[in-house]
């Protein structure tokens, strides 16, 4: 007795105990589904000690969390008659009030910097006393802002299109955490809906902690579309292939378990729900039907050879359960490379995955043969998918092409290779925060309107160290910074510059009473009584620590950038970079440049590598399964060529048709290569058995496993193709691509494994055709004289 009998022999002696086992699991699995709890964070690609998070962190602990603005912009002549006017002021002062709000700047709050000689220090006053009641007044009211206060313009308005802009600062405490998300949904959304209808003006809204709250609930509901979608999509087509109510509701169960305990693990390890783990509960409904097609089919199979239950569901489990296995764990490793990556989004990503994987594999093995012992043997129309002409024809179609047309095949694969190759070259990386975003969504139709009107959302930190207390307020540093906002000016990427800078040259726009023209830095002689004005006042304390710490040590330039991608992103950096090293000596000053966006690109950069890392690794760890299963060199040669061809076109078709590397994109390729060796197992697999029944004669054995086999891939890939295309359903980009690419990649790789690799093993038969390659017992799914005990 081998070692799968004696498992099938368990199982059907002790069918009540593994299914209480099953309730019990299930049971303690769907109560840790109380822990699950949704990302209030940006997913951060880079390991904590990189120097990029070491640089964040260091201005984090500086001057705080600097993703806490949410900006509202209203671009409509009509905001400057009396009534609007009021009404959009009295908007943004209905939120000053609320206790999750640090504070707000708006027009109402506009304070202009006046000299009193008297007291030789800086005073503000109120741009506007009393609401204005005439156009008017209204009117002189935005003569002065947008003619006489250049310190506002891009941070409160925009000259040239008349856009007004109003900042809510929101307390750095909750911008991690779920008040942010209530704050947002339930106070921000409506209070801004109810201004819309009243006054008639469209309000955009943007800024970080907004994007983040409205794109983790799109993750949300897109949770429960996907699982819905992948549940009816592969019941419609398993019902399609079985014409069986009984086979379609037993493998529904088996999936619909193996969610509840993929989301069971997700809190019973305590991880956040992220884009990625967001993929896992549909992941295991389209992994999990394959396991289900192949155990289902061969008990048909057997029930239509000798109508006997016990021996057909006997069977099932001692020869598919083995090959299953193995398709199983070579998946799960496919997935499980990523625990190896720094990463720790994609660490969390791959563990889950990977237990997941096997979890829907020993339920499959257990539940099915357990139901299926329950219930009497399927009636003859059950069994009439197994002769459907169509089928048999598409079979015949393969083994014609494997015997007559092997030169086509071999000639197409050869132009498949170069195009792949030459679509691998035009392949772009990108790095954007939002290119995934959905793009119907009025948010990001708002995320464009911020950037036309003021520059870009997202923000980047300059962060300067003098190394010195008060170093900043030195005319020196100032002009040196100054340097810095000048080349910023210079990129259309990039928004003006908000610093300290701006702060000192308001100062003596002051000083010479209110001119615009003053509107610059003091010279060496004017430095020493303009300061003297600005240590007196105590007004301008709350504005330069924004800017400067308290120690005058540190001092941050921040710019707001548009979405560009990571070549973009490098041109700037290396222009800052060379401004920064001309003008701040590195023995006086430390000049990092920071902030969310940055560290976003960098993780995509970082990511990358790690995907190559991680990939290789799953190769490898295959091809290690393959020098196990069959001892030969050639013959793990044969079996990878078929699994590398469609990542190659994969990575071909993303270059052709512009989808950029990303971090949803590149799990694409881990992903695909992870199921699609499960065919070639499969194919293997039965061609071993095939070997040893023909007597080690390669060609027959070669037909016969195309024949047995050839519809259990039909059928998985064609679950699979769709049960992933339920993604593209997606409104986020990325989700888009993936679902589409890794449909394609398996519909490739079941083509490559159904031609190119039955005509591989026929065109190098003589090398391989060595017995001892198959007689040792890695392979040994049922052995010989077993047919014979069953018999």
């Amino acid at each position: 007795m081998t070692f799968w009998t004696k498992v099938a022999g368990f199982i059907l002696r002790n069918r009540y105990l593994v299914l209480i086992c099953i309730a019990i699991a299930t049971t303690f699995l769907a109560l840790q589904m109380k822990h699950m709890r949704f990302s209030y964070t940006e997913a951060n690609l880079l390991p904590q000690n990189h120097q990029a998070n070491l640089d964040y962190n260091q201005f984090l602990e500086i001057f705080g969390e600097e993703g806490n603005l949410i900006i509202l912009g209203v671009q409509d002549a009509t905001v400057f008659t009396p009534k609007k006017f009021n009404a959009w002021n009295g908007l943004v002062k209905s939120f000053d009030s609320l206790k999750e709000v640090e504070f707000t700047i708006s027009i109402a709050d506009v304070k202009k910097l006046k000299a009193d000689r008297k007291k030789r220090k800086f005073v503000f006053e109120p741009l506007f006393d009393k609401e204005p009641s005439t156009k008017k007044e209204v009117n002189e009211i935005k003569k002065q802002l947008f003619e006489k206060l250049p310190f506002y313009d891009n941070l409160l308005y925009n000259k040239n299109t008349q856009t007004l802009q109003t900042a809510i600062y929101i307390d750095k405490k909750i911008v991690n955490t779920p008040v942010r998300r209530d704050l947002i949904q339930n106070v921000l959304i409506p209070k801004i809906e109810a201004f819309e209808k009243e006054n008639g003006l469209d309000i955009r809204v943007s800024g970080m902690p907004y994007i983040r709250t409205l794109n983790s609930q799109n993750i949300q509901d897109e949770i429960q579309l996907f699982v819905g979608g992948a549940l009816l999509i592969t019941a419609i087509i398993f019902f399609f292939f079985f014409r069986s109510f009984r086979a379609t509701f037993i493998t529904l169960l088996v999936v619909i378990i193996g969610v509840v305990w993929a989301f069971g693990f997700i809190g019973l390890l305590g991880y956040e729900i992220t884009v990625l783990t967001a993929l896992i509960p549909p992941l295991i409904i389209v992994i999990g039907v394959p396991n289900a097609v192949f155990l289902i089919n061969k008990y048909q199979q057997e029930v239509k050879k000798h109508g006997m239950q016990a021996k057909a569901l006997q069977r099932v489990i001692s020869k598919i359960g083995n090959a299953t296995l193995m398709t199983n764990i070579t998946t799960a490793s496919g997935f499980a490379t990523f625990v190896f990556v720094k990463s720790q989004l994609l660490r969390e990503f791959g563990i889950l995955a990977s237990i997941n994987i096997i979890s829907i594999f020993i339920l499959a093995l257990l539940i099915i043969p357990i139901i299926y012992s329950f219930m009497p043997l399927p009636k003859k129309k059950h069994l009439n998918h197994l002769e459907k002409k169509w089928i048999e024809n598409v079979v015949d179609w393969m083994e014609q092409m494997v015997r007559k047309r092997r030169i086509t095949i071999y000639i197409t694969t050869v132009i498949v290779i170069i195009l792949g190759i030459i679509g691998v070259y035009k392949i772009r990386v990108s790095g954007s925060l939002i290119e995934d975003m959905p793009k119907g969504m009025q948010f990001y139709k708002d995320i464009k309107f911020f950037e036309k009107e003021f520059g870009g959302i997202m923000p980047l930190e300059i962060l300067i160290d003098t190394k010195k207390e008060k170093g900043v307020m030195k005319l020196s540093t100032l002009k040196r910074m100054d340097k810095i906002n000048d080349a910023i000016e210079t990129f259309p990427e990039l928004s003006k510059p908000i610093s300290i800078i701006n702060l000192v040259k308001y100062s003596k726009q002051a000083y010479y009473k209110g001119n615009p023209k003053y509107y610059q830095l003091p010279t060496s002689q004017e430095q020493s009584y303009i300061f003297a004005y600005t240590k007196n006042s105590n007004s301008n304390a709350g504005m330069l620590k924004s800017f400067v710490d308290s120690t005058g040590r540190y001092a941050r330039i921040t710019t707001f950038m548009k979405d560009i991608g990571t070549d973009k992103m490098d041109v700037i950096q290396e222009r800052l970079r060379a401004v920064i090293k001309k003008e701040f000596p590195e023995e006086r000053y430390t000049v990092s440049l920071t902030g969310k966006a940055l560290v976003f690109i960098k993780g995509t950069n970082y990511l990358i590598k790690n995907l190559v890392i991680s990939l290789s690794l799953a190769v490898f760890l295959i091809a290690l399964f393959m020098a196990w299963m069959f001892r030969s060199p050639q013959m793990i040669l044969i079996s990878l060529i078929p699994n590398m061809l469609p990542l190659l076109i994969t990575a071909g078709l993303m270059g052709f048709f512009g989808i950029p590397i990303k971090p949803s994109t590149i799990l694409v390729f881990s992903i695909a290569f992870g199921i699609s060796v499960d065919d070639t197992i499969h194919f293997l697999a039965k061609y071993r058995q095939e070997l040893i029944a023909n007597k080690w004669k390669i060609k027959p054995s070669v037909y016969a496993a195309l024949r047995e086999t050839g519809v259990s891939m039909f059928y998985t890939s064609i679950v699979l193709f769709f049960g992933f295309l339920v993604f593209t359903v997606s409104s986020f980009g990325g989700t888009i691509a993936l679902g589409g690419l890794v449909s394609v990649t398996l519909l490739l790789a079941m083509v490559s494994n159904l031609l190119l690799l039955p005509s591989l093993l026929l065109t190098f038969e003589k090398k391989i055709a060595n017995q001892k390659v198959f007689k040792e017992p890695a392979m040994r799914i049922l052995p010989p004289k077993e047919e014979k005990i069953e018999e």
